[in-house]
């Protein structure tokens, strides 16, 4: 069984371990069934926060598709998953090995979610960063080239894969370092993303089929600077908020 059909499996299971007993005991009213926003939020897609006619070296024709069906699909699916997860907690027969399936799903789903909606924020600008910025990089990586050949490197290390390269400040140790990510579940733990390039083929086969390579230049032609300056200064800030 493919690691899909076993997701499939474990949703589906978790839609029949729910009786008709159960569900209309939950309408009817009898028991208390949980509730809140980390049982029932509903997630709206983010809009593109740039016109995609206007990017260099990436279509529009590939960003739509990509924020439509593969980041638009995630919200979806993290919609549906908690909707099930609701269902199966209120319902006492739901097995645990199946509501944990569920949960596993969740995580998935909302790494897919929140990776593309950093991804899209980080796109649309001229490629070109500021002295301050490079300034700040530098500092991590001895200088603003050596952090850029590293990214570069992991990302074509992932050409023909799958998977996320982040530039990220991790809050615990202090460091900003760039990572390595295969999936949308294994990120580095207490680490806010600053920069996101996302390296599934879906990213940039419509243009470059699997030139990873070229898709990376491209990619850090469009970067969008400022928005990951902002992302540092609101890592430090809740950094220091954190030490007190």
């Amino acid at each position: 069984m493919t690691p899909t059909s076993r997701r499939g499996f474990l949703i589906n299971a978790a839609a029949s371990a729910l009786t008709i007993e159960s569900a209309v005991a939950i309408a009817g009213g009898e028991g208390k069934p949980l509730s809140g926003p980390a049982f029932d939020e509903q997630r709206t897609p983010v809009p593109l926060p740039f016109d995609p006619k206007n990017l260099n070296g990436l279509s529009a024709k590939l960003m739509q598709s990509h924020w439509e069906n593969n980041y638009g699909g995630a919200v979806k699916a993290l919609n549906t998953i908690r909707s099930r997860l609701t269902l199966a907690l209120n319902d006492a027969s739901t097995p645990a090995y199946v509501y944990t399936g569920l949960k596993r799903e969740q995580l998935l789903r909302t790494g897919s979610v929140v990776l593309h909606e950093y991804y899209f924020g980080n796109l649309g600008g001229s490629g070109k960063a500021g002295s301050e910025v490079r300034t700040k990089v530098a500092a991590s990586f001895g200088t603003f080239d050596a952090w850029e050949s590293e990214f570069r490197k992991i990302g074509q290390g992932l050409g023909g894969g799958s998977g996320w390269v982040v530039l990220g400040y991790n809050i615990h140790t202090q460091q900003v370092e760039n990572y390595w990510m295969w999936d949308h579940m294994h990120g580095p733990a207490a680490t806010m993303p600053l920069l996101v390039m996302d390296m599934y083929e879906n990213a940039y086969a419509i243009d470059y089929g699997a030139s990873a390579k070229d898709y990376i230049e491209a990619f850090l032609k469009n970067l969008q600077w400022a928005e990951v300056e902002r992302r540092l200064g609101r890592a430090q800030k809740a950094d220091t908020a954190l030490r007190g």
